[in-house]
């Protein structure tokens, strides 16, 4: 089936302003279910190399979703829409802010068309994501389900554990503001000497990073003002409870289908969506019919696996996202009667044995939450110290002790990283190198004697002290082969002033004992017969999070020659029992 492109329809939103917007549909003349995108990042943006299947023709935010042409031959309308001040389209950009209104409006458009049904899905990743989930809170009655992918949802909180996840805020509000640069420019709101200074600084995020103090960027004033505003809210004030609508949940009334990465940056919001509409969302259809596959991808990344690995055609996933696509819209736009409302709700990858399954729920149901204590005679740091993990608890043991200088800092090794133009370092990385610092505890186990499945939310619990008022403390998964690769599976944080709640921050007492709970988010990895499991504990990943200054102060405003040095405690004993909680799965192999 050939396909007719239409470039550029100005389409008014209810204030009058119009958004730019292309239509790729069926040459034959007929009315076709919609699908429709919205996003910020350049509806025409194309890829900026050859990389086949791919041309330079292509653009690069249909296709990071599926295979565009096979979904018009199948009969299908897409709408890609730039959103409210963004390339093409008019108005001026605030981040979340006009996406409820525009997208319900972007919706009802699609449904008049002469060459539509009136039956209307959304999909996309990353803020295509976030516009589905901002639309359906209308409960317009041509929308009939979404497909959101490593979304954020409904809002966008720049925090982990209290910490700021600085290589992911910053790079976004860094190539936001470079593209609104380059269009003040065509407007005569910019010089083409600011756009090139931007673009000079842009290209060196490292550098970005590290410069303090974080509130002391320049670069973004005036053009990405919101940055500013995450960074003067580090706690879950009324700021943020301003922006995170309690009833966002009530008011979706359509079948979702999340789309979700084991390396994604934005994995816990995922799967905070699938359960909490299961549980909340605003119809019965809605609560019964949400789906969730979650699969070995980094942000935005199906296409092109890692750099030290990969996971066969899962790493390739464009015609597998292609199926499910078509499938969960043959469905609910078409009335296809295909299985999908009988078929299991749940799909993972799970990393190890390399394979694809379908669950009735998650966290899966058949979970056992074990502990794994930390042991050691005192010296814990690095892959070579004596730092064992095991089911057996712990007796009397002494601590262990390593010095946090956010001078030099834990770097990022991989992981949940923002990958897009960055997959050199992301995912599953070796972290041997990480593993050498004296700074990073080590808590392995024995070479396992059968395979162990971890799969689901993973806990630290930590007791440890401090010298500082306040310090971070980080715990990595990591799976270890038999020739000493380290492989990171899943990390986390928490600042400890933040240990009793995100909106009420306590400075600890100096050497005083206290419980930590640490969100590792979630995998899903079976650690093979040979293999050993491992714990990684710190107190930086950079930057990844920012650095805590341990000075108990204002971090955000803070520069180098205020950071003091804190030397941390991990303790493990029957009176402070720090110890890895493993999601494990027994079934038959």
């Amino acid at each position: 089936m050939s396909m007719v492109i239409e470039e550029n329809i100005m389409v008014p939103m209810r204030d009058g302003v119009k958004l730019a917007t292309d239509v790729y549909r069926p040459a034959q003349q007929g009315q076709w279910p919609v699908l429709v995108t919205r996003l910020p990042y350049n509806k025409d943006r194309r890829f900026p190399f050859e990389y086949p299947p791919f041309t330079k023709e292509k653009r690069i935010f249909l296709e990071l979703n599926f295979d565009s042409a096979r979904v018009v031959e199948a009969g299908y309308v897409i709408v890609a829409q730039d959103t409210r001040g963004r390339f093409a389209s008019e108005g001026e950009f605030e981040p979340f802010v006009h996406e409820v209104e525009d997208g319900a409006d972007a919706i009802t458009w699609a449904a008049s068309q002469p060459w539509s049904s009136g039956q209307v899905g959304m999909f996309g990743v990353s803020y295509q994501g976030l516009t589905q989930w901002e639309a359906a809170r209308e409960q317009s009655a041509a929308l009939r389900a979404i497909a959101p992918s490593q979304s954020p949802g409904w809002h966008v909180y720049p925090y982990q554990g209290g910490a700021f996840l600085l290589g992911v805020a910053l790079g976004w509000a860094t190539g936001v503001a470079m593209d609104e640069v380059q269009r003040w420019v065509g407007q005569g709101r910019a010089t083409r000497a600011e756009l090139e200074e931007m673009m000079q600084a842009s290209g060196d995020l490292p550098a970005l990073f590290r410069r303090l103090p974080l509130v002391d960027m320049p670069l973004l004033q005036g053009r990405a003002p919101y940055y500013f505003d995450w960074l003067s809210h580090p706690t879950l004030d009324e700021y943020w409870r301003t922006l995170i609508q309690e009833e966002f949940y009530e008011q979706v009334t359509v079948p979702a289908l999340t789309i979700a990465g084991w390396y994604d940056h934005f994995q816990r919001e995922d799967l905070e969506h699938y359960q909490s509409m299961k549980q909340r969302g605003g119809s019965a259809l809605a609560r019964s019919l949400q789906h969730l596959v979650i699969g070995p991808w980094s942000h935005g990344n199906f296409l092109r696996g890692f750099r030290e690995r990969t996971y066969g055609a899962a790493s390739f996933a464009r015609d597998l996202l292609t199926d499910l696509h078509l499938r969960w819209f043959d469905h609910w736009l078409k009335g296809i009667e295909n299985g999908v409302e009988q078929e299991k709700p749940v799909r993972i990858f799970v990393m190890g044995t390399n394979v694809w399954r379908e669950e009735e729920d998650w966290p899966l149901p058949d979970t056992q939450y074990r502990p794994y204590y930390l042991h050691s005679g005192g010296h814990a740091n690095t892959a070579t110290g004596d730092g064992v993990l095991s089911t057996a608890q712990a007796d009397a043991e002494p601590e262990d002790v390593y010095r946090y200088n956010p001078r030099d800092s834990v770097p990022t090794m991989g992981g949940a990283v923002n990958s897009l133009g960055m997959l050199d370092d992301v995912g599953p990385l070796d972290q041997r190198q990480i593993e050498a610092r004296e700074d990073v505890l080590c808590y392995t186990t024995l070479p396992l004697e059968r395979p162990v499945e971890v799969t689901g939310p993973i806990e630290l619990v930590l007791h440890v002290s401090s010298s500082a008022r306040d310090t971070d403390f980080t715990g990595k998964l990591v799976d270890v082969h038999p020739d000493g690769r380290a492989e990171i599976l899943t990390d986390g944080i928490l600042r400890a002033r933040y240990r009793q709640s995100l909106s009420s921050p306590v400075l600890m007492e100096p050497s005083q004992v206290y419980e930590l709970r640490i969100d590792l988010e979630a995998t899903s990895n079976v650690f093979l017969t040979g293999h050993r499991i491992r714990l990684e504990v710190s107190s930086s990943n950079f930057p990844r999070f920012d650095r805590n200054s341990n000075t108990g102060g204002t971090i955000a405003s803070e520069q180098e020659k205020d950071f003091v040095q804190a030397i941390n405690r991990v303790y493990h004993s029957q009176v402070n029992p720090s110890h890895l909680v493993l999601p494990v799965i027994e079934r038959d192999w």
